[in-house]
């Protein structure tokens, strides 16, 4: 069986979010809690702008509903945190139409390719058929990991010679879906570094035939990021949005070192939902992201 999302958080717990239910566990609430709370919070990558935006929301609750006990604090903090994790933004890669065309993007390591071959899997078993697009040129090993994954998945994959052109591919991807009649396409992509400004180019080059090639294509860029790496994914998909318009997050790495808290970040500050978690390595390990065990996962007590 896959894992869930809150044993994937064991070691997030640990690591800092069972720190700040102790220090809200007991007691009333003073100075040094909020010292605590905030030291915490920046701690568990949360980030300096969002957890100061916290704070002040926190203490305006704490006045204006006479809360005095640390507990209270605690059920106040939850409450916030997830009401950042709200999004209106319909979901693309669910919705019906003839051929949805999915990039998916991110830099060498944060296991992209992987988590390509897990969502073909997840989406393969609800009943769509799915094909990928083997984008990443630049690495004959990159091809080869995802003609692996396609056949773990069971699904076809389009692929090319090293040092091909991604764009074109891409293109040759998009026809042979709708010649064969499949309904779902991933596009997997470079891990080209986002401070590359030419590598960041060929991405947009790759945006562009799906948007010529397909109606509103593509419907979702799906950006990979990995948790482990804290706030510097915060980095990493701003620069995404802004190249390649970036609509959504997929998790990885969860269940290692990660502190979690930057997923609180890209909401606010980027405005990007996070739709998958990577809890584990196997091809099951992918759990759509539910807010509320998230939360919950967080802060329950081991």
């Amino acid at each position: 069986m896959f894992k869930s999302i809150r044993e994937s958080l064991t070691r997030t717990r640990q690591a800092v979010f069972g720190q700040i239910v102790n220090v809200l566990g007991m007691g009333e609430i003073t100075e040094e809690t909020w010292e605590d709370l905030e030291a915490l919070l920046v701690q568990a990558d949360v980030g300096v702008p969002t957890t100061m935006a916290l704070v002040d929301t926190l203490r305006e609750r704490v006045e204006r509903e006479g809360l005095f006990r640390a507990e209270q604090l605690l059920a106040a903090l939850k409450e916030e945190l997830r009401a950042i994790l709200n999004s209106d933004a319909p979901f693309e890669l669910e919705g019906k139409r003839l051929l949805t065309v999915v990039m998916v993007v991110g830099v060498n390591g944060s296991g992209k390719t992987t988590s390509i071959g897990k969502l073909a899997y997840h989406y393969k078993q609800k009943g769509r058929k799915v094909m990928l697009v083997a984008g990443d040129t630049f690495r004959a090993a990159a091809i080869d990991q995802l003609k692996i994954w396609g056949q773990r998945a069971d699904v076809p994959v389009i692929a090319s010679q090293p040092g091909a052109d991604p764009a074109a591919i891409t293109y040759d991807g998009i026809r042979a879906a709708r010649a064969r009649g499949y309904d779902l396409l991933f596009i997997d992509t470079a891990g080209r570094l986002h401070t590359k400004y030419n590598l960041m180019k060929e991405l947009e080059k790759v945006y562009g035939v799906c948007r010529k090639s397909v109606h509103n294509a593509p419907h979702e860029v799906l950006l990979v990021l990995d948790a482990p790496t804290g706030q510097n994914a915060l980095v990493q998909a701003a620069k995404f949005k802004e190249s390649v318009h970036a609509t959504g997050v997929v998790l990885t790495k969860l269940d290692s070192t990660a502190k979690g808290g930057m997923v609180f970040a890209i909401y606010r500050e980027l405005g990007l939902p996070v739709r998958f978690i990577g809890t584990g390595e196997g091809i099951q390990d992918l759990a759509p992201f539910d807010p509320d065990q998230f939360v919950e996962g967080l802060f329950e007590r081991n």
